[in-house]
């Protein structure tokens, strides 16, 4: 190689290695902490990133933060993600994301499956949400006073509901006060049943039992969710009556549920997370609001408790599971 042809590929790569640390720069991977992460509605979420582009660990990495059901660990697991300097958080359930929110001002928050954004302080309003939360909401204020009416239809003679929450979720507490509005106005009684963490299900379930409940109605709370097989089984023990809001559970021999598909809530955060990652402000992205809630009755579990479903009832559900 001549001197002249060495100068000029030497100039060529002392140019080329700035260009290549700026390329290299610029297609660093996002990260998205996932605090309080749903394991069982995590395909469609990861689903949803897909559709919009995104392959785990190719385009996007998730730190997984989840608390198993104890939400005393939520600030510590938001605090963590903050120092990590994750990009966007995307949080499930009321407490995850009140925990995200207290961490951080500045690093733009997902939150899935809301009960009320509004009346526990999360956003500003759906259309406005302002600061850095945005996200979809379940409209808990709604479906409450609901699921009261479709179990006095189902069970007519019915007095006496436990309402399983978890106190320390601000949107199950709001959820328990017009689910009680609700009951004044079908005349029965509703039983607030408290449960803080899993290790308080199986004593408050056996409260249940004690004050001979005629039905029983269970929040979204994650951490109930997370453990709703154990509420299964104790209502099929017992031949209780259980409204629940997700499908899911129902198909595992829940009795009915009402409420918008979780999974379907959990895709559509995935439009968030890519435009925040595109630049969008959380501030602009008004809170969606589900446009379709589902009533599922299953009648096999009917059957084995004794109970007759109205006709009535059964046409109006969007699945019935023979």
């Amino acid at each position: 190689m001549d001197r002249r042809a060495f100068v000029i590929m030497m100039g060529g790569s002392i140019l080329a290695a700035p260009l290549a640390a700026e390329a290299q720069k610029a297609r660093k991977v996002p990260q998205l902490g996932l605090l309080d992460y749903a394991a069982f509605w995590g395909e469609p979420f990861k689903h949803g990133l897909r559709d919009v582009g995104y392959q785990e660990g190719v385009d996007i990495a998730f730190l997984y933060r989840p608390s198993d059901g104890k939400s005393e660990r939520l600030r510590d697991l938001a605090a963590e993600l903050v120092r990590l300097k994750v990009d966007v958080i995307a949080s499930y359930g009321t407490p995850a994301t009140r925990a995200a929110k207290d961490a951080t001002t500045t690093i733009p928050i997902v939150m899935l499956g809301i009960g009320d954004p509004v009346r526990t302080g999360l956003v500003s309003s759906l259309a406005r949400p302002g600061g850095n939360v945005t996200g979809n909401t379940i409209l808990g204020a709604e479906i409450s006073p609901k699921r009261l009416q479709l179990l006095r239809e189902a069970l007519p003679k019915l007095a006496r509901i436990a309402f399983l929450r978890n106190p320390a979720n601000a949107s199950n507490v709001l959820a328990f006060q017009d689910a009680e509005a609700g009951a004044r106005a079908l005349g029965v009684t509703l039983l607030a049943v408290d449960v803080t963490g899993p290790d308080q299900l199986e004593s408050a379930l056996a409260a249940v039992a004690r004050d001979h409940a005629d039905a029983l109605i269970m929040t979204a709370d994650p951490m109930l969710l997370l453990h709703a097989q154990r509420v299964v089984e104790f209502a099929v023990r017992n031949r209780l009556p259980t409204m629940y809001q997700a499908k899911e559970i129902v198909i595992t021999g829940g009795l009915m549920s009402y409420g918008p598909s979780l999974p379907h809530l959990f895709r559509l955060g995935a439009v968030y997370v890519d435009r925040l990652l595109k630049g969008a402000k959380p501030a602009d992205l008004p809170v969606e609001q589900p446009t379709k809630f589902e009533l599922v009755i299953n009648l096999k579990t009917a059957k084995a408790f004794g109970l007759t479903i109205p006709q009535s009832l059964l046409v109006r559900a969007d699945e019935v599971i023979e």
